[in-house]
């Protein structure tokens, strides 16, 4: 069978070719630094609700069921110290706060489309029994 996870390499012992360790974790530590971004309960609809449009904080908080403000404001600066996105004030009385998608949001865009499929196509799976 087939995997495109298996790479070849050079430098490891045959114990570690019959077990694919170093191979495991050529794909186990991005993944793992990728879960370690965007995991958590809020953070893709977050960046899924900015991307339909809303930029404000009170927007954002009220398109999301179950999102509390200090829920809220902390993931935006995980999001924004991971520059997925940008906090734009606008010096005006009263200052306003908005929140802005950065172009490297965009490069999460083929991995939200696939996870929406996945959960789509594994619900009528689990609950159709096809």
């Amino acid at each position: 069978m087939y995997s495109p996870f298996l790479k070849e390499s050079k430098k490891i012992n045959h114990m570690a070719v019959k077990k694919g360790y170093y191979n495991c974790l050529d794909t186990v530590r991005p993944v793992r630094d990728t879960l370690e971004v965007i995991n958590g309960k809020w953070k893709l609809p977050i960046i899924i609700s900015m991307g339909i449009g809303n930029e404000r904080f009170t927007d954002i908080q009220d398109s999301i069921d179950g999102l509390t403000p200090k829920v809220l404001a902390k993931e935006l600066k995980d999001l924004e110290q991971h520059q997925l996105i940008k906090r734009i004030v606008i010096d005006d009385y009263p200052v306003k706060i908005s929140y802005k998608l950065t172009p490297y949001a965009d490069t999460l865009n083929p991995i939200i489309f696939a996870l929406k499929d996945w959960g789509i196509n594994h619900k009528k799976k689990i609950f159709n029994k096809e």
